[in-house]
């Protein structure tokens, strides 16, 4: 998508991803599993806001691949245009549309009362639980990272690291191009930076923790029935059981550091040379480091192989059964 992303954004492109969606879907809302899925009052809206998201981020690459054209040309921008830099009162302008949104909000919202039964429960039961145990949608990117991550990491480290990246953008990326119009040439690492992480490592956590996480948080395909009593033979092994116990065939030690030393060891060089290396050995690292500086330089690569760390973790589990990197219950520490 970004590759291409001159082709993706044109209307064409549009037109026939819905002329192709259309019976896809319809397909896929024939198979009884999917459509139970789907049509539960608690999915019904997040159906909705992934379509949203997937026709704003194409109206988003849309004017971005408009407007580089236009920039190659020398015509600059569309939203730098005289028409459209042209300034308008708060009052009554901005106050009115707000006025219309609202209105048309409050409706939309009373059809939809109407039309569809809200998904109460009975009174809650101290000595029962819902089966899957679901939070609300938008922290189910976090419930899903508890599969991958310990709860101190998943629920405190993480998105406590996710906050402080959101706040220490604007001073890591100062680049004033992109300010008040769409582009991606003027802005590509940025531009991709976050869309992995909004799309793949936040939409996409989204998506799996509502359609395809089951009881007992089993994995589910779209079209599987949520079998209550299915029951899934895992066992997950830390990095240094696969060392000590299966790779050199001896028992694991008992001194703490010894045991995990591996794990360590492969923690601070991740966190700790990859980014020296990218910075003297890559193109873009040396880029990087010239126009950044030192320090904004490493918190921007603290950050984002923190962010990458996820998808390792991901693919680790799925396929070596990894649990932990770092496995210190002991001190409260589980990487």
């Amino acid at each position: 998508m970004i590759k291409y992303y001159r082709v993706v954004g044109t209307k064409k492109f549009a037109i026939w991803s819905t002329i192709i969606a259309i019976p896809v879907v319809a397909w896929f809302f024939a198979d009884p599993n999917f459509f139970l899925i789907i049509k539960t009052p608690d999915n019904i809206p997040i159906g909705i806001l992934l379509i949203l998201v997937a026709f704003t981020t194409w109206l988003s690459i849309h004017k971005a691949a408009v407007n580089d054209a236009r920039i190659e040309e020398g015509l600059g921008p569309i939203e730098a245009l005289p028409e459209n830099r042209e300034k308008v009162w708060s009052w009554p302008n901005l106050v009115y549309t707000e006025l219309f949104a609202i209105i048309a909000c409050t409706a939309f919202l009373v059809i939809w009362a109407i039309i569809f039964k809200a998904p109460l429960e009975e009174p809650a039961n101290p000595t029962w639980a819902p089966n899957p145990a679901k939070a609300p949608w938008y922290f189910l990117g976090l419930q899903e990272m508890l599969v991958y991550f310990d709860p101190w990491m998943a629920g405190v480290v993480l998105p406590g690291l996710i906050v402080a990246g959101l706040i220490a953008i604007p001073y890591i990326d100062t680049n004033p191009k992109g300010n008040g119009y769409y582009t991606f040439t003027e802005r590509k690492w940025a531009i991709i930076s976050f869309m992995y992480g909004w799309l793949v490592l936040w939409i996409y956590l989204i998506i799996v923790g509502v359609f395809f996480r089951g009881p007992n948080w089993t994995f589910y395909g779209p079209f599987e029935y949520w079998d209550f009593h299915k029951v899934v033979a895992e066992y997950n092994v830390n990095l240094s059981e696969f060392i000590w116990i299966k790779g050199l065939g001896v028992s694991m030690p008992k001194n703490l550091v010894v045991r995990e030393i591996f794990g360590i060891i492969l923690t601070l060089a991740y966190v700790g040379i990859i980014p020296v290396w990218v910075a003297r050995a890559t193109k873009i690292g040396r880029e990087f480091y010239q126009n950044m500086g030192a320090i904004r330089y490493y918190i921007f690569m603290f950050l984002f192989i923190t962010m990458m760390s996820l998808p390792i973790k991901m693919v680790l589990r799925w396929l070596f059964s990894l649990k932990y990197i770092v496995a210190l219950p002991e001190w409260e520490l589980n990487l």
